[in-house]
Protein backbone atom coordinates (compact mmCIF):
# COMPACT_ATOMS: atom_id res chain seq x y z
CA UNK A 1 0.00 0.00 0.00
CA UNK A 2 1.36 3.43 -0.92
CA UNK A 3 1.77 6.12 1.72
CA UNK A 4 -0.78 8.29 -0.09
CA UNK A 5 -3.50 5.71 0.56
CA UNK A 6 -2.50 4.97 4.14
CA UNK A 7 -5.28 6.95 5.85
CA UNK A 8 -8.07 6.59 3.29
CA UNK A 9 -9.98 4.09 5.45
CA UNK A 10 -10.18 6.55 8.34
CA UNK A 11 -12.81 9.25 8.48
CA UNK A 12 -11.60 12.74 9.27
CA UNK A 13 -12.67 14.13 12.63
CA UNK A 14 -13.95 17.68 12.84
CA UNK A 15 -12.93 20.17 15.51
CA UNK A 16 -16.51 20.12 16.80
CA UNK A 17 -16.46 16.33 17.17
CA UNK A 18 -13.17 16.46 19.09
CA UNK A 19 -14.53 19.06 21.48
CA UNK A 20 -17.75 17.09 22.00
CA UNK A 21 -15.75 13.96 22.84
CA UNK A 22 -13.57 15.88 25.29
CA UNK A 23 -16.60 17.48 26.87
CA UNK A 24 -18.17 14.05 27.33
CA UNK A 25 -15.04 12.72 29.05
CA UNK A 26 -15.03 15.70 31.41
CA UNK A 27 -18.31 14.48 32.97
CA UNK A 28 -19.92 17.88 33.09
CA UNK A 29 -16.82 19.87 34.09
CA UNK A 30 -16.26 23.12 32.21
CA UNK A 31 -13.97 22.79 29.18
CA UNK A 32 -12.40 26.24 29.53
CA UNK A 33 -11.90 26.03 33.29
CA UNK A 34 -10.16 22.66 33.26
CA UNK A 35 -8.35 22.39 29.92
CA UNK A 36 -7.62 25.90 28.66
CA UNK A 37 -4.44 27.35 30.12
CA UNK A 38 -4.00 31.12 30.29
CA UNK A 39 -0.32 31.90 29.84
CA UNK A 40 1.51 34.84 31.41
CA UNK A 41 1.62 36.30 27.88
CA UNK A 42 -2.17 36.64 27.95
CA UNK A 43 -2.60 33.88 25.38
CA UNK A 44 -5.08 31.05 25.98
CA UNK A 45 -3.50 27.68 25.22
CA UNK A 46 -6.04 25.11 24.11
CA UNK A 47 -5.83 21.32 24.65
CA UNK A 48 -5.88 20.69 20.90
CA UNK A 49 -5.57 22.59 17.62
CA UNK A 50 -7.36 21.70 14.43
CA UNK A 51 -7.04 22.65 10.77
CA UNK A 52 -10.59 24.03 10.82
CA UNK A 53 -9.78 26.64 13.45
CA UNK A 54 -6.24 27.54 12.46
CA UNK A 55 -4.84 30.40 10.43
CA UNK A 56 -1.47 29.89 8.79
CA UNK A 57 1.23 32.30 9.85
CA UNK A 58 2.90 34.34 7.09
CA UNK A 59 5.90 32.60 5.58
CA UNK A 60 9.33 33.85 6.56
CA UNK A 61 12.26 34.01 4.20
CA UNK A 62 14.68 31.93 6.19
CA UNK A 63 16.16 28.45 6.05
CA UNK A 64 16.25 27.03 9.59
CA UNK A 65 18.87 24.45 8.61
CA UNK A 66 21.53 27.14 7.99
CA UNK A 67 22.17 28.04 11.64
CA UNK A 68 25.74 28.41 12.88
CA UNK A 69 27.42 27.34 16.11
CA UNK A 70 28.81 30.51 17.64
CA UNK A 71 31.14 31.37 20.50
CA UNK A 72 31.87 34.61 22.35
CA UNK A 73 35.40 35.85 23.09
CA UNK A 74 36.07 38.80 25.38
CA UNK A 75 39.15 40.43 23.85
CA UNK A 76 41.59 41.34 26.61
CA UNK A 77 44.57 40.30 24.54
CA UNK A 78 44.61 40.34 20.73
CA UNK A 79 47.17 37.53 20.51
CA UNK A 80 45.47 35.25 23.04
CA UNK A 81 42.04 35.89 21.51
CA UNK A 82 43.36 34.94 18.07
CA UNK A 83 44.84 31.68 19.38
CA UNK A 84 41.59 30.92 21.21
CA UNK A 85 39.54 31.63 18.07
CA UNK A 86 41.67 29.25 15.98
CA UNK A 87 41.23 26.51 18.60
CA UNK A 88 37.46 27.05 18.65
CA UNK A 89 37.19 26.79 14.86
CA UNK A 90 39.23 23.60 14.93
CA UNK A 91 36.76 22.20 17.51
CA UNK A 92 33.61 22.88 15.53
CA UNK A 93 32.73 26.56 16.05
CA UNK A 94 31.26 28.11 12.89
CA UNK A 95 30.90 31.74 13.95
CA UNK A 96 32.83 34.10 16.22
CA UNK A 97 31.55 36.87 18.46
CA UNK A 98 34.27 39.25 19.65
CA UNK A 99 33.43 41.56 22.55
CA UNK A 100 35.77 44.56 22.33
CA UNK A 101 36.18 46.49 25.60
CA UNK A 102 38.51 49.17 24.27
CA UNK A 103 40.50 50.54 21.40
CA UNK A 104 42.89 50.28 19.60
CA UNK A 105 42.11 47.00 17.85
CA UNK A 106 44.33 45.35 15.24
CA UNK A 107 41.84 43.51 13.03
CA UNK A 108 44.63 41.82 11.07
CA UNK A 109 46.19 40.35 14.21
CA UNK A 110 42.85 39.40 15.74
CA UNK A 111 41.90 37.46 12.60
CA UNK A 112 45.37 36.15 11.75
CA UNK A 113 45.22 32.78 9.90
CA UNK A 114 41.39 32.75 10.13
CA UNK A 115 39.47 32.11 6.91
CA UNK A 116 36.67 34.68 7.03
CA UNK A 117 35.11 33.78 3.67
CA UNK A 118 32.42 31.54 5.15
CA UNK A 119 32.67 32.42 8.85
CA UNK A 120 30.22 34.99 10.21
CA UNK A 121 32.11 37.26 12.60
CA UNK A 122 30.34 39.58 15.04
CA UNK A 123 32.20 42.52 16.54
CA UNK A 124 30.55 44.00 19.62
CA UNK A 125 32.47 47.12 20.73
CA UNK A 126 31.60 48.49 24.16
CA UNK A 127 32.26 51.92 22.68
CA UNK A 128 31.01 53.92 19.70
CA UNK A 129 33.61 54.83 17.11
CA UNK A 130 34.21 55.17 13.39
CA UNK A 131 37.82 53.92 13.64
CA UNK A 132 36.85 50.27 14.03
CA UNK A 133 34.51 50.47 11.04
CA UNK A 134 37.30 51.91 8.90
CA UNK A 135 39.59 49.04 9.92
CA UNK A 136 36.94 46.39 9.21
CA UNK A 137 36.06 48.04 5.93
CA UNK A 138 39.73 48.02 4.87
CA UNK A 139 40.06 44.35 5.83
CA UNK A 140 36.89 43.50 3.88
CA UNK A 141 38.23 45.19 0.75
CA UNK A 142 41.18 42.77 0.81
CA UNK A 143 39.35 39.63 1.96
CA UNK A 144 35.98 38.00 1.54
CA UNK A 145 34.17 38.54 4.84
CA UNK A 146 30.85 38.13 6.66
CA UNK A 147 31.30 40.90 9.24
CA UNK A 148 28.56 42.23 11.51
CA UNK A 149 29.16 45.14 13.89
CA UNK A 150 26.79 45.31 16.85
CA UNK A 151 26.31 49.04 17.43
CA UNK A 152 23.32 50.02 19.50
CA UNK A 153 23.56 53.44 21.19
CA UNK A 154 19.87 53.44 22.19
CA UNK A 155 20.34 50.00 23.74
CA UNK A 156 23.41 51.35 25.56
CA UNK A 157 21.25 54.17 26.93
CA UNK A 158 18.60 51.68 28.07
CA UNK A 159 21.15 49.42 29.77
CA UNK A 160 23.41 52.01 31.40
CA UNK A 161 21.17 55.06 31.73
CA UNK A 162 23.60 57.18 29.68
CA UNK A 163 24.62 57.78 26.07
CA UNK A 164 28.19 57.02 25.08
CA UNK A 165 28.67 60.80 24.74
CA UNK A 166 25.31 62.50 24.19
CA UNK A 167 22.31 61.96 21.92
CA UNK A 168 23.52 64.28 19.18
CA UNK A 169 27.06 62.87 19.05
CA UNK A 170 25.99 59.23 19.32
CA UNK A 171 23.42 59.42 16.53
CA UNK A 172 25.81 61.39 14.32
CA UNK A 173 28.52 58.77 14.83
CA UNK A 174 26.08 55.97 14.06
CA UNK A 175 25.08 57.69 10.81
CA UNK A 176 28.76 57.87 9.86
CA UNK A 177 29.25 54.22 10.76
CA UNK A 178 26.33 53.17 8.55
CA UNK A 179 27.74 55.18 5.64
CA UNK A 180 31.30 53.91 6.10
CA UNK A 181 30.45 50.21 6.52
CA UNK A 182 29.52 49.57 2.89
CA UNK A 183 31.30 46.20 2.71
CA UNK A 184 29.99 44.98 6.06
CA UNK A 185 26.89 42.81 6.37
CA UNK A 186 25.38 45.08 9.02
CA UNK A 187 26.31 47.62 11.69
CA UNK A 188 23.14 48.04 13.78
CA UNK A 189 21.93 45.70 16.50
CA UNK A 190 18.91 45.53 18.81
CA UNK A 191 19.15 43.69 22.14
CA UNK A 192 15.92 41.81 22.93
CA UNK A 193 17.90 39.96 25.58
CA UNK A 194 18.03 43.07 27.76
CA UNK A 195 14.23 43.11 28.03
CA UNK A 196 14.01 39.34 28.50
CA UNK A 197 16.60 39.19 31.27
CA UNK A 198 14.93 42.13 33.01
CA UNK A 199 11.74 40.09 33.25
CA UNK A 200 9.84 41.47 30.27
CA UNK A 201 7.11 39.44 28.59
CA UNK A 202 7.59 38.11 25.08
CA UNK A 203 5.11 40.69 23.83
CA UNK A 204 7.16 43.45 25.49
CA UNK A 205 10.42 42.05 24.11
CA UNK A 206 9.07 42.05 20.57
CA UNK A 207 7.23 45.37 20.75
CA UNK A 208 10.02 47.31 22.49
CA UNK A 209 12.62 45.94 20.09
CA UNK A 210 10.49 46.77 17.08
CA UNK A 211 9.91 50.27 18.45
CA UNK A 212 13.64 50.71 19.06
CA UNK A 213 14.40 49.55 15.53
CA UNK A 214 11.80 52.01 14.26
CA UNK A 215 13.72 54.82 16.00
CA UNK A 216 16.79 53.90 13.96
CA UNK A 217 14.77 53.71 10.73
CA UNK A 218 13.43 57.21 11.41
CA UNK A 219 16.75 58.71 12.45
CA UNK A 220 19.20 57.06 10.02
CA UNK A 221 19.77 56.84 6.29
CA UNK A 222 17.70 53.73 5.67
CA UNK A 223 19.03 53.17 2.15
CA UNK A 224 22.44 52.31 3.61
CA UNK A 225 21.13 49.78 6.16
CA UNK A 226 21.63 46.24 4.84
CA UNK A 227 20.59 44.26 7.91
CA UNK A 228 19.79 44.61 11.59
CA UNK A 229 21.13 42.05 14.05
CA UNK A 230 18.62 41.16 16.76
CA UNK A 231 20.30 39.73 19.86
CA UNK A 232 17.71 37.42 21.39
CA UNK A 233 17.70 35.63 24.74
CA UNK A 234 15.63 32.46 24.84
CA UNK A 235 13.97 31.12 27.98
CA UNK A 236 12.52 27.75 28.90
CA UNK A 237 8.97 28.19 27.55
CA UNK A 238 9.81 25.88 24.65
CA UNK A 239 7.00 26.39 22.10
CA UNK A 240 6.43 30.04 22.98
CA UNK A 241 10.11 30.81 22.40
CA UNK A 242 9.98 29.18 18.97
CA UNK A 243 6.94 31.31 18.18
CA UNK A 244 8.66 34.45 19.55
CA UNK A 245 11.54 34.13 17.12
CA UNK A 246 9.26 33.51 14.17
CA UNK A 247 7.01 36.40 15.21
CA UNK A 248 10.08 38.65 15.24
CA UNK A 249 10.79 37.91 11.58
CA UNK A 250 7.13 38.44 10.63
CA UNK A 251 6.99 41.78 12.47
CA UNK A 252 10.26 42.93 10.93
CA UNK A 253 9.03 42.03 7.44
CA UNK A 254 5.86 44.00 8.09
CA UNK A 255 7.71 47.06 9.42
CA UNK A 256 10.28 47.27 6.63
CA UNK A 257 7.59 46.71 4.01
CA UNK A 258 5.81 49.83 5.26
CA UNK A 259 9.05 51.75 4.66
CA UNK A 260 9.41 50.20 1.21
CA UNK A 261 12.68 48.61 2.31
CA UNK A 262 14.27 45.19 2.17
CA UNK A 263 16.49 44.90 5.25
CA UNK A 264 17.60 41.51 6.50
CA UNK A 265 16.52 40.39 9.96
CA UNK A 266 19.57 38.59 11.34
CA UNK A 267 19.04 36.76 14.63
CA UNK A 268 21.88 36.06 17.07
CA UNK A 269 20.52 33.94 19.92
CA UNK A 270 21.72 32.73 23.28
CA UNK A 271 20.05 31.23 26.36
CA UNK A 272 18.57 33.50 28.98
CA UNK A 273 20.37 34.23 32.24
CA UNK A 274 17.08 34.87 34.02
CA UNK A 275 16.26 31.22 34.81
CA UNK A 276 19.81 30.04 35.53
CA UNK A 277 20.90 29.02 39.02
CA UNK A 278 24.05 28.56 41.07
CA UNK A 279 22.55 25.72 43.12
CA UNK A 280 22.03 22.39 41.37
CA UNK A 281 23.99 24.01 38.55
CA UNK A 282 23.97 20.93 36.29
CA UNK A 283 20.30 21.59 35.58
CA UNK A 284 21.53 24.64 33.68
CA UNK A 285 22.70 22.26 30.96
CA UNK A 286 19.19 20.85 30.63
CA UNK A 287 17.78 24.37 30.42
CA UNK A 288 20.27 25.55 27.81
CA UNK A 289 19.77 22.43 25.69
CA UNK A 290 16.02 22.96 25.31
CA UNK A 291 16.58 26.70 24.85
CA UNK A 292 19.04 26.05 22.03
CA UNK A 293 16.49 23.69 20.48
CA UNK A 294 13.91 26.51 20.55
CA UNK A 295 16.48 28.85 19.02
CA UNK A 296 17.13 26.44 16.14
CA UNK A 297 13.49 25.67 15.42
CA UNK A 298 12.63 29.35 15.68
CA UNK A 299 15.03 30.13 12.81
CA UNK A 300 18.06 31.73 14.47
CA UNK A 301 21.04 32.51 12.26
CA UNK A 302 23.71 31.98 14.92
CA UNK A 303 23.42 30.40 18.36
CA UNK A 304 25.89 31.02 21.18
CA UNK A 305 25.35 28.65 24.06
CA UNK A 306 25.96 29.52 27.69
CA UNK A 307 28.27 27.38 29.87
CA UNK A 308 26.50 25.72 32.80
CA UNK A 309 28.79 27.56 35.28
CA UNK A 310 28.65 30.92 33.54
CA UNK A 311 27.16 32.66 36.60
CA UNK A 312 29.80 31.82 39.17
CA UNK A 313 32.97 30.66 37.37
CA UNK A 314 35.38 32.59 35.23
CA UNK A 315 35.63 31.41 31.63
CA UNK A 316 37.12 27.94 31.61
CA UNK A 317 37.85 25.30 28.98
CA UNK A 318 35.62 22.63 30.53
CA UNK A 319 32.48 24.76 30.66
CA UNK A 320 33.11 26.14 27.17
CA UNK A 321 33.63 22.66 25.75
CA UNK A 322 30.43 21.32 27.23
CA UNK A 323 28.38 24.25 25.94
CA UNK A 324 29.92 23.87 22.48
CA UNK A 325 29.32 20.12 22.46
CA UNK A 326 25.62 20.63 23.26
CA UNK A 327 25.26 22.47 19.96
CA UNK A 328 27.46 20.00 18.09
CA UNK A 329 25.30 17.11 19.28
CA UNK A 330 22.13 18.93 18.21
CA UNK A 331 23.59 19.56 14.76
CA UNK A 332 25.66 16.47 14.06
CA UNK A 333 23.82 13.73 15.96
CA UNK A 334 20.26 14.98 16.44
CA UNK A 335 19.91 16.34 12.89
CA UNK A 336 18.66 19.75 13.91
CA UNK A 337 20.08 21.07 10.65
CA UNK A 338 18.23 18.66 8.38
CA UNK A 339 14.95 20.50 7.81
CA UNK A 340 14.53 23.98 6.38
CA UNK A 341 11.22 24.79 8.09
CA UNK A 342 10.57 22.17 10.79
CA UNK A 343 7.58 23.93 12.40
CA UNK A 344 5.59 24.54 9.23
CA UNK A 345 2.14 23.01 9.53
CA UNK A 346 2.19 22.88 13.33
CA UNK A 347 -1.20 24.35 14.16
CA UNK A 348 -0.11 25.08 17.71
CA UNK A 349 3.16 26.89 16.93
CA UNK A 350 1.73 28.84 14.02
CA UNK A 351 -1.24 29.94 16.14
CA UNK A 352 1.13 31.07 18.92
CA UNK A 353 3.24 32.91 16.36
CA UNK A 354 0.26 34.82 15.01
CA UNK A 355 -1.03 35.69 18.48
CA UNK A 356 2.36 36.90 19.72
CA UNK A 357 2.87 38.91 16.54
CA UNK A 358 -0.56 40.54 16.81
CA UNK A 359 -0.24 41.39 20.51
CA UNK A 360 3.24 42.80 19.92
CA UNK A 361 2.05 44.84 16.96
CA UNK A 362 -0.78 46.29 19.06
CA UNK A 363 1.69 47.32 21.78
CA UNK A 364 4.08 48.73 19.15
CA UNK A 365 1.28 50.91 17.78
CA UNK A 366 0.53 52.18 21.29
CA UNK A 367 4.20 53.10 21.73
CA UNK A 368 4.23 55.00 18.45
CA UNK A 369 1.04 56.86 19.41
CA UNK A 370 2.93 58.04 22.51
CA UNK A 371 5.78 59.42 20.35
CA UNK A 372 8.03 56.37 20.29
CA UNK A 373 10.40 54.22 22.29
CA UNK A 374 12.97 56.90 23.19
CA UNK A 375 10.35 59.17 24.73
CA UNK A 376 8.85 56.36 26.84
CA UNK A 377 12.33 55.25 27.87
CA UNK A 378 13.22 58.77 29.04
CA UNK A 379 9.93 59.03 30.94
CA UNK A 380 10.58 55.69 32.68
CA UNK A 381 7.48 54.03 31.23
CA UNK A 382 9.42 51.17 29.62
CA UNK A 383 11.32 50.48 32.86
CA UNK A 384 8.12 50.53 34.91
CA UNK A 385 6.27 48.15 32.59
CA UNK A 386 9.19 45.71 32.59
CA UNK A 387 9.33 45.79 36.40
CA UNK A 388 5.60 45.16 36.67
CA UNK A 389 5.80 42.05 34.51
CA UNK A 390 8.97 40.84 36.26
CA UNK A 391 7.22 41.12 39.64
CA UNK A 392 4.18 39.30 38.28
CA UNK A 393 6.44 36.50 37.03
CA UNK A 394 8.41 36.43 40.29
CA UNK A 395 5.20 35.93 42.31
CA UNK A 396 4.46 32.76 40.35
CA UNK A 397 7.75 31.32 41.59
CA UNK A 398 7.49 32.70 45.13
CA UNK A 399 4.00 31.17 45.50
CA UNK A 400 5.09 27.79 44.12
CA UNK A 401 2.96 27.95 40.96
CA UNK A 402 6.15 27.85 38.91
CA UNK A 403 9.55 26.65 40.01
CA UNK A 404 13.16 25.96 39.11
CA UNK A 405 14.45 22.45 39.79
CA UNK A 406 17.03 22.43 42.56
CA UNK A 407 16.06 25.92 43.70
CA UNK A 408 12.31 25.99 44.30
CA UNK A 409 11.70 22.25 43.87
CA UNK A 410 13.83 19.33 45.09
CA UNK A 411 16.46 21.36 46.91
CA UNK A 412 19.60 19.48 47.85
CA UNK A 413 20.36 20.54 51.42
CA UNK A 414 23.94 19.27 51.03
CA UNK A 415 24.60 21.60 48.08
CA UNK A 416 27.27 24.12 49.20
CA UNK A 417 28.31 26.96 46.88
CA UNK A 418 29.92 29.69 48.97
CA UNK A 419 33.47 28.42 48.46
CA UNK A 420 32.97 27.84 44.73
CA UNK A 421 32.02 31.39 43.72
CA UNK A 422 34.68 32.95 41.48
CA UNK A 423 32.25 35.60 40.24
CA UNK A 424 29.55 37.61 42.01
CA UNK A 425 26.32 36.10 40.60
CA UNK A 426 23.85 38.78 41.74
CA UNK A 427 22.84 42.27 40.65
CA UNK A 428 25.67 44.67 41.45
CA UNK A 429 24.71 47.94 43.12
CA UNK A 430 26.61 50.87 41.63
CA UNK A 431 25.88 54.46 42.58
CA UNK A 432 26.42 56.79 39.63
CA UNK A 433 24.76 59.69 37.88
CA UNK A 434 22.52 58.72 34.95
CA UNK A 435 20.20 60.52 32.56
CA UNK A 436 17.48 57.95 33.16
CA UNK A 437 16.80 54.80 35.11
CA UNK A 438 18.71 51.88 33.53
CA UNK A 439 17.04 48.56 32.76
CA UNK A 440 18.51 46.06 35.21
CA UNK A 441 18.58 42.31 34.41
CA UNK A 442 17.70 40.14 37.39
CA UNK A 443 17.55 36.36 37.82
CA UNK A 444 14.47 34.69 39.30
CA UNK A 445 16.42 32.72 41.91
CA UNK A 446 18.58 35.55 43.30
CA UNK A 447 16.74 36.10 46.59
CA UNK A 448 16.59 32.39 47.46
CA UNK A 449 20.26 31.91 46.56
CA UNK A 450 21.39 34.84 48.69
CA UNK A 451 19.53 33.44 51.67
CA UNK A 452 20.99 29.96 51.18
CA UNK A 453 24.52 31.36 50.88
CA UNK A 454 24.02 33.32 54.10
CA UNK A 455 22.84 30.17 55.89
CA UNK A 456 25.75 27.96 54.74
Amino acid sequence: MSNSNLFQNFESVSAKAWKQKIQFELNGKDFNDHLVWNSIEGIDVKPFYHSETYSKAPSIQHNASDWKIGHSIYVNSIEKSNIHALELIQNGVESLHFILPKEPISVENLLKNIDTSNLPVYFEPLFLTEKLINKLQAFSLKNKTLFYVLQDPIGHLAQTGNWHTDIKSDLHTLKQIITLGKNLKGVISIDLGLFQNAGGSMVQQLAYSLAQANEYLNLMNTDAIKSVVFKVSVGSNYFFEIAKLQALRILWQSLTKDYGLTIDCHILTQPSRRNKTIYDYNTNMLRTTTECMSAILGSSDTIINMPYDHLYHKNNEFGDRLSRNQLLILKKESYFNAVSNPTEGSYYIETLTLQLAQKSLDLFKEIEKQNGFLKLLKEGVVQRKLKEHAQKEQRLYDEGIEGLLGTHFQQNAMDQMKSDLELYPFVKQQVRKTLLEPIIPRRISEEIEQKRLKDE
